[in-house]
């Protein structure tokens, strides 16, 4: 009888909340706990509960009008995809829906910064600090072009770019339309999206 054991798959999930790992050994992981998801900041892998249907189905939406968008307009977006991994400075921040831009052809994540990355607001404040305050300095120091910011609560929609003093804002509430010279043509009715969410309200 052979005495060599065989080694247990790792699988990230909610217990290894805190632990300590490289982005490199972050990377290398395939088995996830689909339930929660994944982050690393600063070295240390912070475990989140999954979107609520409040966030994905506003998501998918705006997934929809963009892909719409890209058939409408070719030649404008490489690729959009939702709960995509940014690579920042010793981490590892999962974004709610990027848009790759401009490239002429599909984007390797690990080296194509994206050209807009999209946050929709989770009710923990602990979550608002991360989104509003924390991934934007980290987005916009990695070269980002723009940072949205969703807020079903606040009924805004946040638009952040880079500027030699800091931060440029833009605060764009559920009665307008948001254009971006990024996306020419592109419009983005926000009541329209906010609505989504408010159907699962009934």
């Amino acid at each position: 009888m052979s005495t060599a054991l065989r080694k247990k798959r790792f699988v990230l999930g909610r217990r290894h909340n805190g632990i300590r790992m490289t982005p490199a050994e972050f990377d290398a992981i395939t088995d996830f706990d689909e339930l929660y998801a994944y982050e690393l900041i600063n070295g240390v892998v912070i475990v989140h509960a999954y979107p609520s249907r409040f966030e994905r189905d506003p998501n998918e939406e705006l997934g929809h009008w963009l892909r719409n968008y890209h058939e409408q307009h070719p030649g404008h977006i490489d690729k959009t995809v939702f709960e995509e991994y940014i690579r920042v400075e010793n981490g590892r921040r999962r974004a709610d829906r990027v848009i790759w831009i401009g490239l002429g052809r599909g984007p390797d994540p690990e080296t194509d910064i994206p050209t807009i990355a999209i946050e929709f607001v989770s009710r923990r404040r602990r979550d608002w600090l991360r989104d509003c305050v924390e991934k934007r300095g980290e987005y916009l120091a990695l070269g980002i072009g723009e940072y949205w910011i969703i807020d079903r609560f606040r009924r805004t929609l946040t638009v952040y770019r880079k500027a030699p003093t800091g931060f440029d804002e833009q605060v764009v509430t559920e009665r307008e339309i948001y254009q971006t010279a990024l996306l020419p043509g592109f419009e983005l009715s926000l009541g329209k999206l906010l609505k989504v969410c408010d159907d699962w309200k009934k």
